[in-house]
């Protein structure tokens, strides 16, 4: 703690240098070691701790260190601690330029305060100057109650420029302890979420309040904590075992994204070998309404290892993530077979719309394997609004603008096939494996209305309805209707997949589109 540190440093004979290393020194003891060491006890790292790990060695350039303050209300004036809770600075992460802020929770909880805000504040102003992402490591009580409405502004001042930097820079956001009322919307607007489990929450009410309001019990971390987040409310984009772990996943994210929306992303280097992935060919069922695992598609069609899936275990009927293609990086979005069949539903098509739409913001090429059956019916889903949430999906792939590639590897059924980035609306290129169905509907479904007289005349229903629907899918469950339209641009061997999608992504690499003019377009939201 500082006692008019500062107002009595001229009653002090000694020599300057030394002046300024007592308040660096100072400075690195945030709220003092007792805080620090409670930090410790609880699992936590620092607040410069997580910096440390975070960039790379030596990098980190401290701005504000010596920032306090202002309050005199109920005797603040009597707590005063360098730095005000927060620490600000730039570095280099894999020798990129990144900025980053971390809350301090041995200083006043991590609580917000004006000057808190005004350092986060000229970070943020900093990294869109500047053209480089931005990373919050939050561990925050929220806004500073003694300082009122000023604390309140302060949150309002960090959400504008989060909302004006969207699109321009990347934003991550890592929640390392609690994150409760305003504090939860400056993440909410940012890219991507990762939280810590067991250690790190996310709310806009808590427990105390929830109980006096709706009279449920419920513990801080079944009301908004990691596992709650990345399964039932899709807020958190990735978890992490731990605080180390989610440093490790914040560097592998960074190193799949441009800095800026005026970048290409990052080249890996990458060793062409026989592009030619036989296991491909054994990996669809013969039975066409057996399931499958879409990751065994994507990981066969990738660079080794390289896929970084985001929003695993929300929405686990379709699949999205980052990977490596000869070297670089593509986002993938994926019908899963092996989960509600992989039908699209309304936290699909959320989950597909918003990564899609980061995709296309920061120049990432996207690569879309297709086997859906249709969007899931039911009153469940009519009356959350499937349709508008499906049109979010619809809406993300028409606006994008960046390299397009599909590959149907199976089913490609009624709207959903439209949806998927099919050639109507805007895909670059359409490839189809000679197990792909593109229909309306199935085809014992079709059968079941186009030739029901003719089944309700018969003798045997079952066997007509049998030959019938052999009759259809002879005719339309294959892909060959669609690409004598041009619906489809290749049918290939699915052996083929990488080496077709490595040539296909090189002669896009230099795409331009150019939408209407308009000030912004208005998402179904």
């Amino acid at each position: 703690m500082v006692n008019s540190y500062f107002a009595n440093f001229h009653l002090k004979h000694m020599n300057k240098r030394t002046q300024l290393q007592e308040l660096r020194d100072q400075a690195q003891l945030g709220g003092g070691a007792d805080r620090i060491a409670s930090q410790h006890k609880k699992g936590k790292l620092t607040a410069r701790e997580r910096l440390h790990f975070l960039f790379d060695e030596g990098s980190f350039e401290e701005i504000g260190a010596f920032v306090m303050h202002r309050s005199k209300d109920f005797g603040m004036e009597n707590q005063q601690f360098l730095g005000d809770g927060v620490i600000t600075g730039y570095g280099t992460i894999n020798g990129r330029l990144v900025y980053a802020f971390s809350q301090d929770f041995t200083v006043f909880g991590g609580s917000l305060s004006e000057t808190h805000a005004e350092k986060i504040c000229k970070l943020m102003d900093l990294a869109m100057k500047n053209g480089a992402p931005l990373i919050g490591l939050n561990d925050s009580g929220g806004a500073r109650i003694q300082e009122g409405v000023v604390s309140l502004g302060g949150y309002a001042d960090i959400f504008y420029r989060n909302t004006m930097a969207s699109g321009v820079i990347p934003q991550i956001s890592a929640i390392m302890g609690p994150c409760a009322g305003g504090a939860v919307y400056s993440p909410a607007i940012t890219d991507f979420i990762m939280m810590v489990e067991n250690t790190s929450y996310m709310f806009v009410t808590g427990p105390n309040v929830v109980k006096t309001v709706t009279h449920e019990e419920v513990s801080s971390e079944d009301l908004g904590g990691a596992s709650v987040h990345s399964t039932k409310s899709g807020v958190a984009h990735f978890t992490a075992a731990n605080e180390i772990d989610c440093i490790n996943q914040l560097k592998k994210l960074i190193s799949y994204i441009p800095e800026n929306c005026e970048e290409k992303t990052p080249d890996f280097a990458y060793e062409a070998t026989d592009e030619i992935r036989s296991k491909l060919a054994d990996i669809i069922p013969e039975n066409a309404n057996q399931p499958y695992d879409i990751r065994e598609v994507i990981s066969e069609v990738i660079d080794e290892e390289s896929f970084y899936e985001v929003h695993k275990n929300y929405a686990e009927n379709i699949v999205v993530g980052f990977a490596r293609l000869a070297g670089r990086s593509i986002g993938i979005v994926a019908n899963q077979p092996a989960y509600l069949a992989g039908v699209l539903d309304i936290h699909s098509s959320q989950k597909a719309a918003r990564f899609v739409r980061f995709c296309d913001s920061f120049n990432i090429p996207l690569l879309v394997f297709e086997d859906v059956p249709g969007f899931l019916p039911g009153t469940d889903q009519e009356w959350n609004a499937i349709i508008t949430n499906g049109a979010k999906l619809l809406y993300a792939f028409c606006e994008a603008t960046v390299p397009r590639i599909t590959v149907i590897t199976r089913k490609a059924y009624g709207g959903a096939y439209d949806v998927m980035n099919s050639k109507h609306i805007g895909a670059d290129m359409n490839f189809a494996w000679p197990t792909a169905e593109i229909a309306v509907m199935g085809a014992k479904g079709a059968a079941e209305i186009i030739f029901k007289k003719d089944i309700d005349k018969a003798e045997d229903h079952v066997a007509a309805l049998a030959a019938k629907e052999k009759e259809y899918a002879d005719l339309f469950a294959n892909p060959y209707r669609a690409a004598e339209r041009g619906f489809v641009d290749e049918v290939i061997f699915p052996e083929e997949t990488r080496k077709k999608l490595i040539k296909a992504f090189k002669m896009l690499e230099n795409k331009v589109v150019n939408l209407p003019r308009k000030k912004h377009g208005n998402i179904p939201l």
